[in-house]
C-alpha cells in the first residue's frame, strides 16, 4: 500500500524559507509524477509544482522563481524548497503521486495517492 508523509511545514515570517519533504513508501512505478498542492481556507486546492520521472517540472505562475521542486537521491522522496515566502502562500500543503507523467493543468484527478498535509503559515 502506497503511503505519503509530508513534513517541514511551520510558521514563518514573510521573506523566510521552508523546505517541505514528502516520503513515499510502497511505491515502485518507474513512470510517475510527484506534485505539491496547496489549499487555503475557503479556496480550492491548487497545484503548486510537479516533477515527473523524466525530471520535467511544472510550476504555478504564483510560485515561479521562488519555489523549487526536486527529488532526492532516494527516488521515493521529494521536496519543495520555498523561498521568499509571502502571506498569500499560507495554506495546507499536500504531496501527491500519479502513475502517469505530469500534465499541466490536469489538476487533482491525475493523482492516485495523497499525503495528509502539512501547514505553512506566513505572517507579514
Amino acid at each position: 500500500q502506497v503511503q505519503l508523509a509530508e513534513s517541514g511545514g511551520g510558521s514563518v515570517q514573510a521573506g523566510d524559507s521552508l523546505r517541505l519533504s514528502c516520503a513515499a513508501s510502497g511505491y515502485s512505478y518507474s513512470r510517475h509524477c510527484m506534485a505539491w498542492f496547496r489549499q487555503a481556507p475557503g479556496k480550492e486546492r491548487e497545484e503548486v509544482a510537479a516533477v515527473d520521472s523524466d525530471g520535467n517540472t511544472i510550476y504555478a505562475d504564483s510560485v515561479k522563481g521562488r519555489f523549487t521542486i526536486s527529488k532526492g537521491s532516494d527516488s521515493n522522496i521529494f521536496y519543495l524548497q520555498m523561498n521568499n515566502l509571502k502571506p498569500e502562500d499560507t495554506a495546507m500543503y499536500y504531496c501527491a503521486v500519479s502513475h502517469k507523467y505530469c500534465e499541466e493543468g490536469a489538476g487533482q484527478g491525475l493523482y492516485n495517492y495523497w499525503g495528509q498535509g502539512t501547514q505553512v503559515t506566513v505572517s507579514s
